[in-house]
């Protein structure tokens, strides 16, 4: 059922696989892979270490078996998980099929919908635009888009860009989902954002939002002349070597190398269908990507591609800005002691180590990442099945790495 790939990326050139481990053939290695599965996990560590060389001062065999295992017990379709550091990967690995019904293999190169991942992409590009003078933190939306009114209050038509990359616009939280789900496009729905109750002024409550939040896509087409998809990829994509990344629906259907969603219906896994209008909220929702795509994600937010995300841009993004003091899941994790919303990534403290995170949820797909500059250690996992394992791969990856075996 699991893949394992040893990988590094040279910042002078394109990346590669150093070594592929295929998986074998269980009719025939079943009992020494039983015998010997912690051998295996062991040598891949090794392997790393030796042919990659990539500096992780953690031993993650604890974690990495703590997966394999939920992800084995619940019988997920299919999925990958990478952990990196700012040097390289040090782990990557894909299991399961794209599709339970056609059974091909999800590979490294496999594409996954991001979710509400997508929003670390738009936060970034509001951070570049105000970093080039192209758009200022301060300014109201409304004075960008004069026929647009915001919220039910006069104090919502103060909302800044800054304001929607954090989620304090001080709007009723996810407001208008409700249409999404029912598969409703962001350009039909526009036009109630004058309907969206104020709930406090702007500034100065924390409200999650999909629809509200994709303003940041209109806000970059009038800075910069270019559709939204256009921008991330030639801004972001294209300069990190994201080369299976995209945004939308029609770059997602084209992949051959798609994945396919799956929810829990009957107590059996069953295929699904991808819900468009989710699309059309793409700072949101609408980014496409391979584990080997978001390897790279993760290590240019933790300073492996300054020429890309310059360490003052990477300051800036991950400053917290807005206290989540409620919310979903993370909340929960008992280690969490402060929580915060930055420009499109959450930021907390988890048992006194700073951490900087962002999940995501649509539709027969689950993702996570999470990483910590101070130990220079990533990780990012990404499921085709609503699958709460999810919910516990970031508090179990934070406790190994302050709990080493």
């Amino acid at each position: 059922m699991f893949s394992k790939h040893i990988r590094t990326f040279n910042n002078n050139s394109m990346m590669k696989f150093l070594a592929t481990l295929p998986d074998p053939d269980k009719s025939l290695f079943r009992p020494i892979l039983l015998l010997c599965t912690s051998c295996l996990l062991s040598f891949n560590s090794i392997a790393a270490d030796l042919t990659a060389a990539v500096p992780v001062n953690r031993d993650m065999t604890p974690f990495i078996g703590w997966l394999e295992s939920a992800v084995s017990e619940e019988a997920i379709p299919g999925g990958a998980f990478a952990i990196v550091s700012r040097e390289g990967v040090a782990h990557l690995q894909s299991f399961g099929y794209k599709s339970i019904e056609t059974r091909d293999t999800v590979t490294p190169d496999s594409i996954f919908r991001l979710a509400s991942m997508s929003k670390t992409f738009a936060g970034t590009a509001a951070v570049i635009l105000v970093g080039q003078n192209l758009q200022s933190w301060d300014t109201p939306l409304s004075s960008l888009f004069p026929g647009m009114v915001l919220g039910t209050e006069r104090s919502s038509q103060g909302i800044t860009l800054k304001q929607v990359v954090s989620h304090s616009t001080g709007l009723m939280p996810h407001s208008f989902s409700n249409l999404l789900d029912a598969g409703i496009d962001y350009v039909e729905i526009k036009d109630k954002f004058d309907e969206i109750p104020t709930v406090c002024a702007p500034g100065k409550c924390y409200g999650y939002q999909n629809v509200v939040f994709s303003l940041v896509a209109d806000v970059v087409e009038l800075s910069t002349g270019s559709s939204y998809e256009k921008y991330i990829d030639e801004t972001l994509f294209k300069p990190l070597g994201m080369a299976n990344a995209s945004v939308g629906l029609e770059d997602f259907e084209a992949n051959n190398d798609a994945t396919v969603p799956h929810q829990r219906r009957q107590g059996s896994w069953q295929t699904t269908h991808n819900n468009a209008a989710y699309y059309s909220v793409a700072p949101a929702s609408g980014v496409n990507a391979s584990i080997n795509d978001m390897t790279l994600w993760v290590r240019a937010n933790l300073g492996a591609f300054p020429d890309v995300l310059s360490p003052e841009l990477l300051a800036n993004m991950h400053e917290p800005i807005i206290d989540t003091p409620h919310g979903n899941y993370f909340n929960r994790w008992s280690g969490l002691e402060k929580a915060y919303y930055a420009t499109g990534w959450r930021v907390f403290d988890y048992r006194g180590m700073r951490a900087i995170h962002h999940g995501g949820g649509v539709r027969g797909y689950r993702s996570e990442m999470v990483f910590v500059p101070e130990l220079n250690i990533g990780f990012v996992v990404m499921l085709n099945a609503e699958s709460s394992i999810a919910n516990d791969v970031v508090p179990a990856f934070l406790d190994n790495l302050l709990d080493p075996p």
